[in-house]
């Protein structure tokens, strides 16, 4: 029985290893056509199942998995998993007033809907599940300055200042979602009051130092910030990055971004109750189809259309201004993390992952 033992065992051998490198250079064939296809000028793609025993990685421009990058609005997940710690220790509720945490003037006038103001019914879970109702002052003037005018700080004060200057979208916690950067401005504000730490400070006690994550870090006044592309146009807004703090400002790689994405799926970060309590997802607005929100962090659902039933399952986690991705795929127990370093299309990197999920 010897013989037919070593012989199955080879044939399997021989099928894993095939099927490995079938699945590699899927995966390499996706990403070289997204980089050449797209403007991309540098970029970086990392793959990995949980255990870790299947890995891929590559990179272009001079780029790898352990080259720094701006991980834009990926940061929100750091913002969240600090909420969900306070919460899970009982320090806070996620029913609770913002107004509890945050100034009366600071707050005054923030949400007007139809000339009623709601900015004292906001709740904490209003800010991290999208369902507030604020405006994005994101998509208004500031984004069009920061790439035309060039760099400049914007201290948090003005990011008030310019969403009040905005219509509210709808009444709070109604059963809508849409996607405003100030909803995470203002929980790192809540953060900070409670802990009475500064936010970078925060972060590395409750993540980046449990997880190891030595080359992650929210960047203060002269701290380095990598650059990204605007099209063809190599761009360093180091102020601005700066500025952006809880809902975008940090810098990690793709090996630091991926001991978080364990750690947050796996459990280790926070409880199964809470897993799944912040597992009640809302559409966003119609521009951000076909993504939905949660608590902290975005879904992608496959099946279907979007993907032309060529997909199943859901992705997790979430995706940056400048190209950065961070995404969990259940059905296939893999971690897709990387950045396309493009600022002019914030949707290719959604559109990257979903097709590369169709080839895996």
């Amino acid at each position: 029985m010897i013989i037919p033992i070593i012989l199955v065992n080879v044939v399997v051998m021989a099928w894993v290893t095939a099927f490995i490198y079938s699945k590699n250079s899927s995966i390499e064939k996706k990403f070289n056509s997204v980089v050449l296809k797209e403007n991309i000028h540098e970029a970086v793609l990392f793959v990995e199942n949980t255990a870790g025993d299947f890995t891929v990685s590559f990179g272009y421009g001079g780029r790898d998995i352990d080259s720094p990058m701006v991980i834009a609005s990926i940061t929100k997940m750091f913002t969240a998993t600090c909420i969900l710690k306070l919460y899970e220790e009982g320090i806070l509720s996620l029913d609770d007033k913002i107004s509890l945490y945050i100034d009366a003037e600071t707050l005054k006038d923030l949400h007007i809907y139809k000339s009623r103001e709601y900015s004292d019914e906001l709740t904490i879970s209003d800010l991290l599940f999208q369902t507030s109702g604020l405006p994005d002052y994101f998509v208004g003037n500031i984004a069009r300055d920061i790439i035309e005018k060039g760099d400049r700080y914007i201290t948090i004060e003005e990011l008030v200042a310019e969403t009040k200057k905005l219509p509210a979208r709808f009444v709070p916690n109604t059963n809508k979602a849409y996607y405003a950067d100030i909803n995470f401005d203002l929980l790192g504000i809540i953060l900070e009051n409670i802990i009475e730490l500064p936010l970078e400070r925060i972060y590395e006690q409750f993540i980046f130092a449990p997880l190891g994550m030595t080359n992650t870090y929210l960047p203060v006044y002269g701290d380095p910030i990598p650059h990204t592309f605007y099209g063809s146009e190599k761009i360093e807004r180091p102020l601005y990055i700066t500025s952006c703090r809880a809902s975008g400002g940090c810098i990690s790689t793709a090996r630091d971004m991926m001991s978080f994405s364990k750690a947050f799926w796996g459990g280790e970060l926070f409880g199964k109750d809470v897993s799944e309590q912040i597992a009640n997802y809302k559409k966003l607005q119609i521009d951000m189809t076909p993504i939905q929100y949660g608590g902290g962090y975005m879904r992608i659902p496959l099946t279907g259309l979007n993907t032309f039933f060529l997909a199943n399952g859901e992705l997790v986690g979430h995706s940056g201004s400048t190209g950065s991705f961070m995404f969990y795929y259940p059905e296939k127990d893999l971690h897709i993390i990387g950045d396309l370093t493009q600022f002019s299309n914030p949707g290719l990197a959604v559109c990257f992952i979903m097709q590369l999920v169709m080839v895996i």
